[in-house]
């Protein structure tokens, strides 16, 4: 466990509903999932994106040094016009600086998409965690929302370049995949 960030990235979790484990650990691609499950009702609203230190979770799993300098992308995913997903995504800046993909320039349109595209990117395993409430932007409004949220995250690699993707499912997120199971 990350004590400083509270945070304990694992393969498995037990705790999780067998919806939660659906969605969590599924390798299908998450931006085609929420089209599908908004009926085609869904965005990307960027939120920040900017180069900073980067968290020591985040360094530990990008097997770099800690505190290193990166590339930092936060996102909301939203279906029907509610924030489903907060998506933060983080390279090595050095990295970025010597590959062929320009990340920084996607403006609203999905990482994960861009990733899957280029087949030369490999996933790998994913790993959740419960997350946060304090980290994730204010505008959200979850400071009351007493259940933990739940994130995952996985690797995407390719030759010399690595990036982290880091995906929280927000309430309103599970309140919808609940009543469409429930129609299932």
């Amino acid at each position: 466990m990350d004590v400083a960030s509270g945070l304990n990235w694992q393969a498995q979790q037990t705790a999780l509903s067998l919806l939660q484990q659906h969605w969590l650990f599924s390798r299908e691609l998450l931006t085609q999932q929420l089209r599908d499950l908004s009926q085609q009702q869904f965005a990307v609203q960027p939120l920040r994106e900017y180069y900073a230190p980067l968290r020591e979770d985040e360094c530990h799993a990008l097997g770099i040094a800690p505190h290193s300098q990166g590339w930092i992308r936060e996102v909301l995913l939203l279906g029907q016009q509610q924030p489903w997903v907060y998506a933060r995504s983080v390279a090595c800046q050095q990295q970025m600086q010597h590959s062929s993909f320009d990340l920084a320039t996607l403006g609203n349109r999905s990482l994960g998409e861009h990733l899957f595209k280029q087949n030369a990117f490999q996933r790998l395993p994913i790993e959740v965690s419960p997350f946060p409430l304090s980290w994730l932007p204010a505008q959200l409004n979850l400071a009351e929302y007493s259940q933990p949220l739940w994130a995952r995250r996985s690797c995407f690699a390719h030759a010399e370049l690595q990036v982290l993707v880091a995906e929280t499912f927000l309430p309103s997120f599970w309140h919808a995949a609940q009543q469409a199971s429930a129609l299932d």
